[in-house]
């Protein structure tokens, strides 16, 4: 017997809206916040790739309510952003309507889902309730002197009128090109808004030490803010009262250096070229500002570069050396200059060989055919002819140049300050104005949120300021009885995103938050914070999660927040690709519309085959066959409950694989393996369908409980078909005996053509049939479409499936 999810999806979705069942509680000793990366509300609406990383939160909160826990699980919308500017430019239509009508599209498709969100916490970044906030803390990034306006180097589009984040930015052919719309981009110095991550970079690196994060995404972090201790060594340029400063590592190889290489960028290129270069250098720099700084890095690329007609001397040997420029060296990284030793750096070598300039080796090689990348024995360095240790030649080398005043000691960083400002109408507006004398002057906390204008016209300016400069009467005004100007810029997207999981805790009703330094809100902070379970998208790994800890350290530092880091466990979900494991995307016309499957199969079915397909952090391709075989599994187990007697008496032979099941689906969530927590219930179905028409009613609502993490819906139905009133999502989690788990269980390797694919216990001298199906379900992708040939099994120990 099937059931109809259409009608049970709606009856029950109906009767959480108005019973308001997934409302947080505040009752409990033990908290769980549950936090999914919160969507941005495109027109697209969502595909089936979103309720991946939305599921697994579900199915972790719906757990830690039934263990007793008050359970913070919200959801909220990342609403400002370029894609709903560029949609009203090109419509005629408000970006802020056009907004509220796709966040209504995502909440409808959300809900469809079955998620346990509570709305009563919903936020939406673009409301001025929201941003008032966002713009508060803008205003204490200031006083802490952690903001500035600068003049950067900075992605200008001028099709889109804009500056552009590196992640806004593609490369095609060599060229940088907008993610949206395909525009040209180019590196240009404007004035903008600056927030001084830098002077946070230690603590970033400190924090995460504590955090129960992936070391893949610990390691993307520090790499990141790429912390080195170096020396910044000074070489004087030959016949000019000028000296080029450069950051190095390893001082120890000076004996090696050859040529200089600057980046293009560089302010001293033009006070060190000579007349006769000068035309073909602002050629070469104009070429290198079209290219994206992973493009100028690929060590797979020809490197290319000119010289300046300049030489500067080696401090330590006071040979004459040459100065060049190329685009493989980066202007914002060390002081933008490199002393370059190509018998020991590839990319270094690559140069020389190109450009035929000399190649001296300073440590050992056998092999002078290329460059020598190690340690080993110093020559000819006549400081270091009898040092065999690198920290040793190291220091005696730093101590040499520090005695010459040609050298410091010096701590670099990778990490950049942050470009804050975007030209663009739909974003934040910063809280400042500029008075008379040019001076810079915060708006009163009283008169926040300084809110976008209404207006019809978002077009750019078209003078490198945002479309706000095009409405006079808003940017000049008068604040306090004097004639000011409003900035033009506003804020990044990433403004709203870097503080929402405080939001949440600040909100009641929808968009209506309570005063972020009230006493209030501590209370609040002290008992949800931080973040216990945190899921979203290896995309954000670095910037959003490094922003995010940023603010937050410093809203710490200021006493509004109670503990120094937001989000204690992290992981990254896979994504779910095609079926011919290409990424999803609407241009290549293969996206799949979750409200389909949910038509087709139901919500229930979706949820279930997206954590069963494989691990929660696996990219996987879609199938159509696994969704088939989940709502088969689902209308088995409604037969299961139709089909059998429940009785209060436990007179069965269940008490082994139920106990055993409950505590390996516990473990199992705990650790977010959702795939094995899935086959376990199986098993457990398997076991009842071997059992008589008589179940003890415990085991099946205890089942029930479970299950309902993963299909709520059905598990809703049957569980109101078994006679109880309330609903499941209030029923307590089921707790296994130890003394029913005697050691009679095997662990069988599961074999495909004699290869290991996972393994799974079963009892002792289990029905060779039963091992076999249970088996098959757990590795059903590597079957699947095979045609199987052989089903070995042997007792205890090996399943083994021969395909071709």
């Amino acid at each position: 017997m099937e059931y109809s999810h259409k009608l049970i999806e709606k009856k029950w979705q109906k009767f959480w809206d108005e019973k308001n069942t997934f409302k947080t509680t505040d009752v409990n000793e033990k908290k769980a916040y549950i936090l999914d990366m919160f969507p941005y509300p495109s027109g697209a609406g969502l595909h089936v790739g979103h309720p991946k990383g939305y599921t697994a939160t579900d199915v972790f909160a719906r757990m830690r309510k039934a263990q007793g826990y008050d359970v913070l699980h919200p959801i909220g919308w990342d609403a400002f952003g370029l894609p709903a500017e560029q949609y009203a430019l090109k419509t005629g239509n408000d970006p802020r309507e056009f907004t509220e009508k796709n966040i209504i599209v995502f909440r409808e498709q959300l809900k469809k889902l079955g998620f346990s969100f509570d709305y009563n916490k919903e936020v939406n970044t673009s409301n001025p309730n929201y941003y008032k906030i966002t713009q508060w803390i803008f205003q204490q990034l200031y006083k802490k002197n952690l903001a500035e306006v600068r003049e950067a180097n900075v992605n200008w589009c001028e099709g889109l009128g804009t500056v552009l984040a590196n992640e806004e930015v593609i490369n095609v052919d060599g060229k940088m090109v907008s993610d949206i719309g395909g525009f040209e981009v180019v590196k240009k110095p404007m004035k903008q808004w600056v927030l001084k991550i830098t002077h946070y970079a230690d603590r970033l690196l400190e924090g995460l030490e504590g955090l129960d994060w992936p070391n893949s995404v610990k390691e993307l972090q520090k790499n990141w803010i790429g912390k080195s201790e170096g020396l910044i060594i000074k070489f004087d340029v030959l016949d000019k009262e000028l000296e080029i400063p450069v950051f190095t590592t390893r001082p120890d190889t000076i004996y090696g250096v050859t040529y200089l290489v600057l980046a293009p960028e560089n302010k001293l290129v033009f006070k060190l070229a000579k007349d006769e270069y000068k035309n073909s250098i602002e050629n070469y720099i104009q070429e290198a500002s079209k290219k994206t700084d992973i493009d100028r890095q690929d060590d797979s690329k020809e490197k290319s570069g000119l010289f300046t007609g300049s030489y500067v001397l080696n401090p330590i040997t006071n040979e004459k050396i040459p100065v060049w420029i190329s685009d493989y060296v980066l202007n914002d990284y060390g002081t933008g200059a490199v002393m370059a030793v190509p018998a020991h750096d590839g990319r270094d070598w690559k140069f020389a060989q190109k450009y035929e300039l000399p190649i001296k080796f300073v440590l050992k090689s056998k092999d002078i055919s290329k460059a020598f990348v190690g340690e080993s024995e110093y020559i000819n360095s006549e400081l270091l002819i009898s040092v065999k240790n690198k920290s040793e030649a190291i220091k005696i080398v730093a101590d040499k140049l520090i005695e010459l005043n040609k050298a410091e000691h010096k701590i670099n960083y990778k990490l950049r300050d942050w470009l804050f400002s975007r030209q663009r109408f739909y974003g934040e507006p910063f809280p400042i104005i500029f008075t008379s004398d040019g001076n810079i002057s915060l708006i009163d906390e009283n008169d926040l949120p300084l809110e976008l204008p209404k207006t019809d016209y978002i077009k750019p300016s078209n003078s490198g300021e945002s479309p706000l400069a095009n409405i006079d009467s808003w940017v000049n005004t008068m604040y306090k009885g004097n004639k000011v100007k409003r900035e033009t810029n506003t804020m990044p997207q990433w403004a709203g995103s870097c503080w929402y999981y405080l939001a949440y805790i600040l909100t009641k009703t929808p968009n209506n938050l309570i005063d972020i330094t009230s006493e209030e809100a501590m209370n609040l902070f002290k008992k949800w914070l931080p973040v216990d379970l945190y899921i979203g998208g290896q995309e954000h790994a670095v910037l959003h999660l490094l922003y995010a800890r940023f603010w937050h350290q410093v809203l710490f530092d200021i006493g509004v927040v109670p503990v120094p880091e937001p989000f204690q466990r992290l992981i990254n979900q896979g994504m779910i690709l095609a079926d011919n494991g290409e990424k999803m995307s609407k241009s290549k016309g293969n996206v799949i519309n979750p409200d389909e499957i949910i038509e087709s199969h139901g919500a229930d079915t979706l949820r279930l085959y997206e954590l069963f397909m494989g691990p929660l952090e696996a990219s996987l391709p879609w199938s159509y066959k696994g969704l088939d075989g989940a709502r088969k599994w689902i209308d088995r187990v409604y037969r299961m409950i139709d089909n059998y007697e429940l009785v209060n008496d436990n007179n069965s032979s269940l008490d082994f694989v139920f106990n055993d099941v409950v505590m390996k689906v516990t473990n199992m969530i705990e650790d977010c393996k959702f795939n094995t927590a899935i086959s376990q219930l199986m098993v457990f179905v398997n076991a009842v369908y071997k059992e008589g028409q008589k179940i003890f009613r415990k085991y099946i609502e205890d089942f029930l409980v479970m299950f309902s993490l993963f299909c709520p819906h059905i598990a809703e139905e049957l569980w109101e078909k078994i006679g109880n009133k309330a609903s499941i999502y209030n029923a307590k989690w089921p707790v296994f005996d130890k003394t029913k788990l005697v050691v009679n269980v095997a662990t069988i390797a599961i074999q495909v053509n004699g290869k290991l694919r996972g393994t799974i216990e079963l009892e002792i001298d289990t029905n060779p049939d039963l091992v076999k199906e249970s088996a098959k379900q757990l590795i059903s992708s590597y079957l699947e479409g095979k045609e199987i040939i052989k089903e070995i099994v042997v007792p205890n120990k090996i399943v083994n499936f021969v395909i071709k």
